[in-house]
C-alpha cells in the first residue's frame, strides 16, 4: 500500500512541478528555469544527506557500470522536455503522453532486461494494457 501511495504522490508532484517549471520558464528562460530546478534539487539532496546518513561521497566512484551515474544529466533533459511539452500541449495532455512514454519504456526495459533489470516474459495482457492506455489518450484528446 505504501508503494501505491508513494507512486500516486510522485505522479501528482511531477505534474505540479511541470506546471511550476513551465511558469518559471515563461518569466525567465528555459535554461535558467531548468538550472534552478537542478540547483534547488541539489540543495535539498545535500541537506537530506547531511541529516540522514552521510555515506562516503567516494562510493559514487565505485558505481558500476559507470553510465548509471548519468541519472542527473538525464534529469536535466527530463526537466527541459516536460517544460516544453507542457507549454505546447498543456498540463493534462502532456502528462498523459509522458506517462504513456514512461510505461512503454519501463515495459521495454523489463521485457529485454536492459540496464541490469530482471527480464520478464512478453504477455498479451500487458500489450492490451498499453493499447488501452493509448486509446485513453486518443479519447481524451478527441473533440
Amino acid at each position: 500500500m505504501a508503494g501505491i501511495l508513494t507512486a500516486l504522490l510522485s505522479g501528482a508532484l511531477m505534474s505540479i512541478q511541470g506546471v511550476f517549471n513551465t511558469e518559471v520558464t515563461k518569466q525567465t528562460s528555459t535554461w535558467l528555469a531548468a538550472g534552478w530546478v537542478q540547483i534547488s534539487a541539489f540543495v535539498v539532496c545535500l541537506a537530506a544527506w547531511c541529516i540522514t546518513g552521510r555515506e562516503p561521497i567516494g562510493d559514487l566512484f565505485r558505481v558500476k557500470p559507470w553510465y548509471l551515474l548519468l541519472g542527473g544529466a538525464i534529469g536535466a533533459f527530463i526537466t527541459i522536455t516536460v517544460i516544453w511539452s507542457m507549454a505546447g500541449l498543456g498540463p493534462a495532455k502532456a502528462a498523459m503522453l509522458i506517462v504513456i512514454s514512461q510505461l512503454a519504456a519501463a515495459w521495454l526495459i523489463e521485457l529485454f532486461g536492459l540496464f541490469g533489470m530482471e527480464k520478464t516474459d512478453f504477455t498479451v495482457r500487458k500489450l492490451i494494457g498499453m493499447a488501452i492506455a493509448v486509446v485513453g489518450i486518443v479519447v481524451f484528446q478527441w473533440e
